[in-house]
């Protein structure tokens, strides 16, 4: 289950996980890209975390909030999609005050049907987009009683193996897609370390 308090509650956390991350982003996103998603996200962090003192309690308000902070943070190909997923999350909540696993599942199928709409890339592409969808099918198969977290923490790390032996075949890096088989994808590894904060 999710609600305002439980979201609220861990976005500090989410904020320090992002910026002990951001070295280790830097550098797995210079072997494919700009070498800048670490920045990114660090500067999206830093702006979620001006926020928390006046962060609204109602999960529409928050994640509208977190995608106001991350839209001044970055014009970034990966900062772009990370406001577009937060403001579809806050229509999708507009008026929701609980969300439970099948309800957190559709949520993230909104997630990827739209960031996909917004970049171009698809499903086996190697991206975030595989990492949210494995996320969502987990979700979506689990008891309720099971620990949200924790599935979506296993999906996310389970996607990452499977795609680390596949091409890349969107953005920069399928320019070079042959030398991305055996890399992992800078942004699956964010949305990684980003669950496993919450």
């Amino acid at each position: 289950m999710l609600d305002a308090a439980t979201l609220s509650a861990a976005l500090p956390r989410w904020c320090a996980a992002v910026h002990a991350a951001a070295p280790e982003l830097n550098e797995l996103d210079g072997r494919l890209g700009d070498a800048d998603l670490g920045a990114t996200l660090d500067k999206c962090a830093t702006l979620v975390e001006q926020s928390l003192p006046e962060m609204p309690d109602t999960l529409e308000g928050i994640f509208k909030r977190c995608a106001q902070a991350s839209a001044k943070a970055s014009g970034s190909s990966f900062g772009t999609l990370l406001t577009v997923a937060l403001m579809t999350s806050a229509k999708r909540c507009a008026g929701v005050t609980l969300l439970d696993h099948p309800q957190l599942a559709a949520l993230l199928a909104e997630v990827v049907t739209t960031l996909s709409a917004r970049g171009g890339a698809n499903l086996g592409d190697k991206t975030v987009l595989d990492g949210l969808h494995a996320i969502h099918t987990a979700l979506a198969a689990s008891p309720e009683g099971a620990e949200a977290r924790r599935v979506a923490s296993d999906a996310a790390r389970t996607a990452l193996d499977a795609f680390r032996d596949k091409p890349n075949r969107i953005g920069r890096a399928r320019m070079f897609a042959d030398r991305t088989i055996g890399m992992d994808d800078p942004g699956m590894v964010a949305l990684l370390r980003m669950v496993d904060a919450l």
